[in-house]
């Protein structure tokens, strides 16, 4: 069984910047991809970019590129997403997520943490 902690969440003005990170509690083949995925009150879950451990295979949504950067710091086992130029619209539930393909299919990874809220006041 793999944990996923996350951290980082908070409030936030629009146009600020705030980095978030996931704890793994070990890296295996079934968690080679690490993704970070949000979720808004009555939204389904939106898929916002991805990672392979070796930092290649990088992966964004329209909506975060050019504003969101996602790394693995592979020592650590943590993965960051640092957000900048925050707008209203990103306020969300950001989960932190494992699975072992490459895709932006929330459905497909296995392993998820217990969020961190992300709220942009306008």
């Amino acid at each position: 069984q793999v944990q996923l902690v996350e951290s980082g969440g908070g409030l936030v003005q629009a146009g600020g910047s705030l980095r978030l990170s996931c704890a793994a509690s070990r890296r295996t083949a079934s968690t080679s991809v690490m993704a970070w995925v949000r979720q808004a009150p009555g939204k389904e879950r939106e898929f916002v970019t991805n990672i392979a451990w070796s930092g290649s295979s990088l992966y964004y949504a329209d909506s975060v590129k050019g504003r969101f950067t996602i790394s693995t710091d592979a020592a650590r086992s943590t993965v960051y997403l640092q957000m900048n130029s925050l707008k209203p619209e990103d306020t969300a539930v950001y989960y932190c997520a494992a699975g072992h393909l490459q895709s932006s299919n929330p459905l497909l990874y296995a392993y998820w943490g217990q969020g961190t809220q992300v709220t942009v006041s306008s």
